[in-house]
């Protein structure tokens, strides 16, 4: 990572640090190279066994291959997630699994259990063993412990604070790794059953529901204690979001700012990258003279979230600042379309459907480092030269007039409502 002399944020002796790590979620192949293209320095995945996400589109180990194939071309990292606490019945055939991976390349595991620990070390020894959230890390000593057995990195708590991870940098000479934006869980980093016990799911072997996300009727000696027309209970965490504070999170020494979201969309992996990846770049450029751009908080906000806050950052969020009331209203945005081609000489891009657009329609073009610009689309055609008055099928491709040069991989976007 680069070095750099700066003032910390607030003034006081300058110190030298290093530009944090940005790890960005890819819950399938299309959306690594996204993440990649978009700014990304690594990129965390899930293999088809011993992950948290077991709904998402998870990594055969020839995709593995793909995938960090793509993501060198950019000097960029893939770690795989085998987070799970593993039962006994899980653990034969994980060495043999966790060499399969050193062999693709990956080039970390992020892992809770300490049979998984011990077995990556002695099994697949170039795999490099980072420590999940899982393990609800939130004091030095803990941290301490982890490094004497051979981790470079821990993943700490999401409950940590500034103050605590300040702490730990100061005394522990290893990796932190903190999450900087996405979805936060109303038990402590994941430790929770009620998954398991409405509907057997396991959440902490890949197969949480949500269960905290529903909404509840309360009742009291079997009866409804709910008001008429209150709403109903829901224990729903806000996201979590820090565009806002990187400055006294880059001060804090933490070497890798983590987005949540192996389950988001393309468009929310891309735009979400994009605007850290601009914040953090903005902030080493020139720390002294570093403010945020709106257009980086507008750029977040027209991915799909839910109400953010600063999770527990700053101490601990109370009841009104950490859960949220579940709003039915769609995300600000859709993905209409990612660009194929381009040919300047004639201004004509080829665009690959993701929804429905047509002739007349307003949409945005975005690409990585912050291009962006509307228009109005013209006249479309498919690649016969028929003309199309609606992009209505499936990953149809399109091609189009725009109104400046864009680039493969770029996206196109339309308001929804």
């Amino acid at each position: 990572m680069t070095l750099l002399q700066h003032v910390p944020h607030g003034g006081g002796k300058r110190v030298r640090l290093a530009k944090p790590e940005l790890l960005a979620p890819a819950g399938s192949l299309e959306k690594l190279k996204f993440a990649v293209h978009y700014g990304a320095d690594a990129v965390y995945i899930g293999g088809q066994k011993y992950g948290l996400r077991s709904n998402a589109d998870n990594f055969s180990i020839d995709q593995m291959r793909q995938g960090v194939e793509f993501a060198s071309r950019y000097g960029a990292k893939v770690f795989v997630a085998t987070n799970i606490y593993a039962h006994q019945e899980d653990l034969p055939g994980i060495a043999d699994y966790l060499r399969e991976i050193e062999d693709a390349g990956i080039s970390a595991i992020i892992t809770a259990d300490p049979a998984i620990v011990e077995t990556a070390q002695r099994a697949a020894p170039r795999l490099e063993v980072h420590l999940s959230t899982q393990q609800s890390t939130m004091n030095w000593q803990a941290v301490k412990f982890w490094k004497e057995e051979g981790l470079p990195r821990v993943v700490l708590a999401r409950e940590a604070t500034m103050d605590e991870i300040r702490e730990m940098k100061a005394r522990v000479d290893i990796e932190l790794e903190v999450f900087i934006h996405g979805a936060m869980c109303s038990s402590v980093s994941g430790r929770c059953v009620l998954s398991n016990h409405f509907t057997d799911r396991d959440s902490n072997r890949g197969g949480c529901c949500q269960s905290c996300r529903w909404k509840y009727d309360l009742h009291a000696d079997d009866r409804s204690v709910s008001e008429p027309g209150q709403n109903l209970f829901t224990m729903s965490s806000k996201d979590l979001c820090m565009i806002e504070h990187l400055p006294d999170l880059i001060e804090t020494g933490v070497d890798s700012f983590k987005i949540e979201g192996r389950m988001k969309s393309v468009h929310y992996v891309a735009s979400v990258v994009n605007a850290y990846r601009q914040a953090i770049d903005a902030y080493f450029a020139d720390p002294a003279g570093y403010t945020l751009r709106r257009e980086w908080v507008e750029e977040i906000g027209k991915a799909a979230n839910r109400p953010l806050n600063t999770g527990f950052f700053y101490g601990t969020p109370g009841a009104s600042e950490h859960i949220y009331e579940p709003e039915e209203k769609p995300a600000p945005y859709d993905f209409a379309a990612v660009v194929t081609e381009y040919d300047p000489a004639s201004g004509i891009a080829t665009v690959q459907q993701r929804s429905p657009f047509r002739p007349g329609m307003e949409v945005e073009f975005i690409g990585p480092g912050g291009r962006r610009f509307s228009q109005v689309i013209g006249e479309m055609t498919d690649r016969d030269g028929q003309a199309l008055d609606v992009a209505r099928h499936p990953l149809q491709s399109i091609r189009l007039r725009t109104d400046h040069p864009v680039e493969p991989l770029d996206l196109m976007r339309k308001r929804t409502g």
